[in-house]
């Protein structure tokens, strides 16, 4: 690709949006976000890149590899935002610093991963998300899941399921198995791909007390109702793995109070690469996509490392994954696009400004464009029809008399512009 074919294509992973599918986009924006407005949340924008160090490593946020670095005129490290909770964690430990009661805050952003290694997922996404910061308890854990399930059903999606796993089981066991980091790394990654033979396999060589191997071998079974993975609680006495599950059981009852456990499913065996969670976490599912369309959890040790001691829990929706599932299932999302068009002659302009701003007054989008020479009026027809624009309004001479063309039925009439007076 060369010359000005290069210029007009994007880089690998972003797109355009534009016209309808532009508008359908924004249009379930605003559902989310007005979903999370009526919970009481109260919105905040960050900057699109940051230092490099909000981000790092340290954090438990994306990997090195996966930002996009550049360098400030200072020779500062700076990233394109990968990842908005370290964001917003950041910006509430600068100007909450010393608020002690519970901070509700959402946000619409766009996300920058520098993911070649995944197939099909989009370098830059678009995100809606909440944050509730300053509230540890299952109640919080539970809004979370309830403004997930509202958002999703206001955007139009109807079948989708919220998995609910808990971090906090997992990280209990390893931390009284005592693997080396290796092993570790290696078991998550089995256990996430629920691959029990993998699991056998690699722990055949740890020493470590049979019935908690056991637990370690069973975990990636422990996925569905409830009731499955309270089965769990049965095999280990580790006190921490116990309140993990005991909490589930608490975001379960309150779920139940909002009419909303029914879209709920459990996952102990649900893993995150995102290291700064520490107890729930979630992702939601459904169909015509083949990624998550929701993802969150709870990090209550994540602010203190911006100097604000406080727990937190929160989401994110990837807009981009949920349109696609809204396209594929056939759910359409009403949006007002303009279908009129008004075409003047010079000489009639003075009455087409004033019959634009008679539509506009009435709130119905049009658009007004005079007659270039040397184009023909069947040219602005074809137009109108490739566009998609059911009318063409057409002024000429003095503008008296507009011929209100149809291009669904192809009539044509003539009508006084004292008509619209």
């Amino acid at each position: 690709m060369t010359g000005n074919n290069r210029l007009i294509h994007t880089p690998e992973g972003v797109k355009d949006s534009y016209n309808g599918e532009c508008r359908k986009k924004l249009a379930v924006q605003d559902k989310i976000l007005n979903t999370l407005y009526l919970y009481g949340y109260e919105h905040i924008q960050t900057p699109s890149f940051e230092y490099f160090d909000i981000f790092s490593k340290d954090r438990g946020s994306v990997s090195d590899r996966e930002m996009f670095k550049f360098f400030d005129r200072d020779n500062s490290t700076l990233v394109l935002r990968p990842d908005m909770t370290p964001a917003v964690a950041r910006c509430v430990a600068k100007y909450f610093a010393d608020d002690v009661m519970p901070l509700r805050l959402c946000y619409l952003e766009r996300t920058f991963k520098n993911n070649t290694s995944y197939q099909g997922r989009l370098k830059e996404r678009a995100e809606t998300g909440a944050e509730l910061i300053g509230d540890d308890s299952a109640d919080a854990d539970a809004e979370m899941i309830a403004m997930v399930i509202d958002s999703l059903r206001a955007a139009g999606l109807k079948e989708f399921q919220v998995e609910l796993g808990q971090v906090a089981f997992y990280r209990s066991l390893l931390s009284e198995a005592g693997l080396d980091e290796s092993v570790e790394e290696e078991l998550k990654r089995l256990i996430e791909n629920k691959n029990y033979f993998g699991v056998e396999e690699l722990l055949k060589s740890q020493s470590m007390d049979e019935a908690l191997k056991n637990v370690f071998l069973k975990l990636p079974e422990f996925f569905g109702p409830l009731d499955r993975i309270t089965e769990a609680g049965k095999l280990t006495g580790n006190p921490q793995a116990l309140a993990a599950i005991e909490r589930l059981k608490q975001v379960h009852r309150i779920l139940e109070s909002y009419g909303l456990a029914d879209y709920v499913s459990y996952d102990l065996g649900m893993l995150s690469k995102y290291q700064y969670y520490t107890g729930i976490i979630f992702k939601a599912y459904t169909y015509g996509t083949g990624d998550y369309i929701v993802t969150g959890g709870r990090y209550d040790k994540l602010l203190v490392q911006f100097g604000k001691d406080t727990p937190a829990v929160g989401f994110v929706i990837v807009v981009d994954q949920l349109m696609a599932a809204l396209l594929r299932q056939q759910i359409d999302t009403p949006v007002s696009l303009v279908n009129t068009v008004i075409l003047y002659e010079t000489s009639a302009r003075d009455r087409a400004i004033l019959l634009g701003r008679y539509f506009r007054e009435r709130k119905i989008a049009v658009q007004s464009m005079r007659r270039q020479d040397g184009i023909s009026l069947d040219s602005y027809r074809n137009m109108a029809v490739e566009r998609n624009m059911r009318n063409l309004l057409y002024l000429k001479e003095d503008g008296l008399i507009v011929t209100a063309m149809d291009m669904v039925n192809g009539s044509a009439d003539e009508i006084p512009i004292s008509a619209y007076e």
